[in-house]
């Protein structure tokens, strides 16, 4: 792994809301650290309402973690694009996040309840 990658579980429940609505909720989620950004929570695909998510056309691509896929979220008020991500096939050193999402914190709330 990338020395200035850590990924560790996040301890206690960790929920995701998007313009009101609880998206998941996980007693499972990680924690990545990358260098000097601001912790980022992943969680378990199977914790999250996928049926709100839509896979997007947005990818980006990390020399660290792979190819990240966007998704936006549908939610009662509109569309929220590009909200949420997910590396689908991370490189091996992160593969801990295979099957994770992670959210814009700019657009959806993620917190520890």
């Amino acid at each position: 792994m990338a020395d200035h990658i850590k990924i560790r579980p996040a301890t206690g429940t960790w929920v995701v809301r998007a313009a009101g609505a609880v998206l998941g909720e996980s007693t499972q989620a990680l924690e990545l650290v990358e260098g000097d950004y601001p912790p980022v929570i992943y969680f378990p695909r199977a914790d999250i309402a996928m049926a709100f998510l839509e896979p997007s056309d947005t990818t980006t691509t990390c020399p660290y973690k792979g190819a990240a896929r966007y998704y936006t979220i549908q939610a009662k008020s509109g569309a929220i694009p590009d909200a949420a991500w997910s590396y689908e096939d991370p490189k091996a050193d992160v593969s801990e996040i295979k099957d994770y999402l992670a959210f814009y914190t700019s657009k959806v709330a993620v917190e520890e309840v």
